[in-house]
């Protein structure tokens, strides 16, 4: 009986989650009713005094405890969680985050922030409980259970996450308080920078009661290399990436922590402009191509018809074609940012395709957002958007592989990476070496020198011939572990050893001619065996990769 309650419920729950985001109140509350009743009847079936005597019999009650607790959740949930959500129904929906003649209503924004907080907390406080479920043992059906339960907790935990914080910090950002300006940095992936590729075209863009405007563009061409740090770097960032990272406009993300980035280009622009900005924003030709999904194609000042299938390959290969001179270049890379910038504040999109791409965006580390506000800050400091270095937890052991061009060209389209990764215990001691193998290929054809442009090869500049791709990669260990070196294809290599924020590092730089690659295997030595899988945050390319599971061989271990 418990059981069939539980399976009735569960469609509701589906349900509900589209009901509620298109603010069809009455069926939001049908299902809520509907959900609400299946859960509390499988809870009060399954927590009486009999239920309960019942648990202490050999292999039969471990079964009947899985199946209380995984009732009691959902009830849980269905009471605290899904509760303040209904009250949102007719009040919220996507299409409230849609610009309206250049101005996004914040209150309702405001309005739903504490039933918004009250649910992620519900939903996170039940994906602890289920996580502490031992159904190891029991029925396969129970186990099964358990596992959808928390796949399905943590996709909405995910999702409340996102719509939780924005509830937080959109009206502060879109200006509630008083007028705010936010420079966005355009990243250009066709030359790497560790949180995607070299900053480019520029904006400032003024907030200002839920209205948004374009307010400057500029180029980071047009920056001076400053005659010394506009900030104090930490010695571990000038130790691994020079003090060009806060001297050059360009290479202000030579460094993997966004929120370094972000003060360092406050500060050039602040010098250069006298604006004091309130945050920086970034992202890059791949996330634009993801928000043309929602905004349809864009006609350029130039003609040119901008799409989701066609930005890529126009903004970072086309356009080094047809345009030599490098200001022209970033001149069509800023009227492509500034046309779909004004589609979007215009509100000409699709609510429900714009949330989808942002999310997306954020997934892939392609938006990164720093506040000048630390109470801001605080909010972001914990999701994607931040450009945090990688975090380890409960559910996975995460390192970082980040690239930065040192060829001073436009060749890493031609530039082919794969990750992967894995763990093995090989010493007597017990200890896990966990290893990071990253491939990379250059892709270019092999009369490039030739056939390519010299903008986009560096023309032999540096001593860099035609058509090769050098890049620095630098591997990130969790904190705590011991860097035991490099590899590069199967022969341990010497390689820059360092630290950035308690996180051990190895840098290396890598020069491939057309066709040639390489693989660099980048080992750290954990403290304790993990049954956790191994993840890696990496540098978003112009495409997007998953980390493959990597089976670690003893023999191939550095000593």
């Amino acid at each position: 009986m418990a059981k069939s309650e539980l399976e009735a419920a569960l469609p509701l729950a589906s349900q509900l989650k589209s009901q509620v985001s298109s603010g069809d109140a009455v069926g939001a509350v049908e299902s809520a009713t509907g959900l609400s009743s299946h859960a509390k009847e499988a809870a009060a079936l399954t927590d009486d005094p009999i239920w309960r005597t019942a648990e202490v019999i050999p292999w039969v009650g471990p079964n009947l405890t899985v199946m209380r607790e995984l009732s009691a959740t959902v009830n849980d949930v269905s009471r605290f969680g899904i509760g303040p959500l209904t009250s949102l129904a007719g009040s919220i929906g996507l299409s409230d985050f849609k610009p309206v003649d250049g101005r996004v209503d914040l209150q309702p924004l405001r309005d739903a922030q504490p039933a918004l907080a009250d649910a992620s907390i519900s939903v996170n406080d039940a994906i602890a409980r289920v996580r502490g479920i031992e159904a190891e043992g029991t029925l396969l059906p129970l186990v099964d259970a358990r596992q959808k339960l928390l796949d399905s907790l943590l996709e909405a935990s995910s999702s409340l996450t996102i719509l939780n914080k924005s509830s937080q910090l959109m009206p502060a950002m879109l200006g509630a308080d008083g007028p705010r300006n936010y420079l966005v940095l355009f990243q250009n992936n066709a030359e790497l920078r560790s949180t995607g590729g070299i900053p480019g075209a520029m904006a400032m863009v003024q907030t200002n009661d839920g209205s948004m405007s374009l307010t400057q563009q500029a180029s980071a061409s047009s920056f001076p290399k400053f005659p010394a740090p506009v900030i104090e770097l930490p010695q571990e960032t000038r130790a691994l990436y020079g003090d060009n990272t806060a001297q050059y406009m360009q290479d202000v993300n030579f460094t993997p922590n966004f929120a370094l980035s972000g003060q360092i280009a406050r500060e050039m622009w602040n010098q250069k402009h006298g604006v004091q900005v309130d945050g920086v924003i970034s992202l890059d030709p791949v996330a634009l191509s993801y928000l043309l999904t929602a905004t349809g194609p864009v006609t350029l000042p130039t003609g040119d018809e901008l799409t989701s299938d066609n930005a890529v390959k126009l903004l970072l290969e086309d356009v080094y074609a047809r345009y030599a001179n490098p200001a022209e270049q970033d001149a069509f890379f800023a009227s492509a940012a500034a046309a779909v910038f004004q589609k979007i504040a215009a509100g000409d999109l699709e609510p429900q395709e714009l949330i989808s791409a942002l999310a997306k965006s954020g997934e892939e580390n392609r938006i990164l957002l720093w506040s000048a506000h630390d109470e801001d800050q605080a909010i972001l400091a914990d999701t994607t958007l931040a450009g945090g270095l990688p975090v380890s937890d409960d559910s996975k052991q995460n390192f970082g592989v980040y690239l930065n061009d040192s060829t001073t060209a436009k060749m890493d389209p031609y530039l082919e990476v794969s990750i992967s990764a894995g763990q093995k215990v090989c010493r007597n001691d017990g200890l896990p070496t966990n290893s990071v193998q990253v491939t990379l290929t250059n892709n270019a054809p092999v009369d490039a020198a030739t056939s390519l442009p010299s903008y986009v090869t560096g023309g032999g500049l540096f001593g860099i011939p035609p058509g090769n791709i050098r890049t620095n990669v630098a591997a990130y260990g969790a904190p705590g572990l011991y860097n035991l070196g490099v590899a590069r294809d199967g022969a341990r290599i010497e390689n820059q050893g360092g630290s950035d924020d308690g996180y051990g590092v190895s840098k290396v730089e890598v020069e491939l001619a057309p066709g040639e690659s390489t693989v660099l295997d980048f080992q750290f030595l954990g403290d304790l065996p993990s049954t956790r899988p191994v993840t890696v945050q990496h540098t978003p390319l112009v495409y997007a990769i998953e980390t493959l599971p990597l089976v670690v061989e003893c023999g191939a271990v550095l000593k």
